[in-house]
């Protein structure tokens, strides 16, 4: 496992050592980690309403889009 693997599996695996030793259930932590898929999938899509271009249907001539 690269260590661009490791560090989001080490980060992940301190908070939720942390969220039990805080007295958290693991149905808590779903919806912990439910909430932050939220937020993630949310900020997602506003980023991708944002890289839209204003004029998308206007073309350049010699231009082609991506696809």
């Amino acid at each position: 496992m690269s260590t661009d693997q490791k560090g989001p599996r080490i980060l992940a695996h301190t908070f939720y050592a942390q969220l039990r030793a805080s007295g958290y259930t693991p149905q808590q932590v779903i919806g912990i980690a439910t909430e932050l898929l939220d937020m993630v999938t949310d900020d997602i899509k506003s980023n991708a309403k944002q890289d839209v271009p204003p004029a998308a249907t206007e073309v350049t001539p010699g231009f082609q889009p991506r696809v």
